[in-house]
């Protein structure tokens, strides 16, 4: 489905006059780009001659996937059980704790949902626009860093450009890197890295590296 800031704002009117006594003011809702997180939610705080004062509640919710609708909802149920905790001032033993469950589950049990505390996306199909995004990455030119150690271990990382010029000086400044390369490539070997910001990579044999490097 096409998850909107409107659809959200939908859902959750409906959700908090339902199973929340209309008692959570209407937060941001924003349609999030996330692939790791389906759904987030969070909000400032501040100090205040009455005590801790919070604000500027935010639910974020992912397009990354073609979710179904009721994966949706149950993802929106998910933040907004952490909202409520958060406005009305209840102490959980965690973030996913006695609190949290205890409310989850009686959504689940008394009408039907399938809240969870945890989300396997595996085999879930990309949302149209993600698909463009991933397409549009696996032709356009990553840059890459190939660096060796002094004992000997071999690494590849592909670099977000912003942080090249911290990473090559933190480089400069250590001893336990003899040799270091930076290279642009568009070769789909390198479509399953994670971009990294900081100076890390993925350790491959000697054989790899090396095959690699002609490229």
């Amino acid at each position: 489905m096409n998850i909107t800031t409107d659809i959200l704002t939908k859902y959750f009117q409906q959700f908090n006059h339902d199973y929340f006594a209309d008692g959570l003011p209407l937060p941001r809702l924003v349609p999030s780009r996330s692939r790791t997180r389906l759904g987030s939610f969070s909000c400032k705080r501040k100090l205040t001659w009455r005590g801790r004062k919070l604000y500027d509640f935010t639910i974020r919710i992912s397009t990354y996937y073609n979710m179904t609708e009721r994966h949706m909802q149950n993802i929106l149920l998910h933040e907004m059980i952490h909202y409520s905790i958060a406005y009305t001032g209840l102490k959980d033993t965690s973030a996913h704790g006695v609190v949290f469950r205890g409310m989850m589950d009686n959504l689940n049990r008394k009408y039907g949902w399938e809240i969870t505390v945890t989300q396997d996306t595996r085999g879930w199909e990309l949302s149209e626009a993600a698909q463009k995004k991933m397409e549009r990455q696996r032709h356009s030119k990553r840059l890459i860093l190939a660096l060796v150690t002094h004992d000997g271990k071999y690494f590849l990382s592909v670099v977000s450009r912003r942080c090249a010029g911290e990473i090559e000086l933190r480089i400069l400044r250590t001893s336990d890197i003899i040799e270091h390369r930076w290279f642009e490539s568009s070769d789909d070997y390198f479509s399953t890295f994670t971009v990294v910001r900081s100076l890390r990579g993925r350790r491959v044999s000697k054989e790899e590296y090396e095959r690699f490097l002609p490229k």
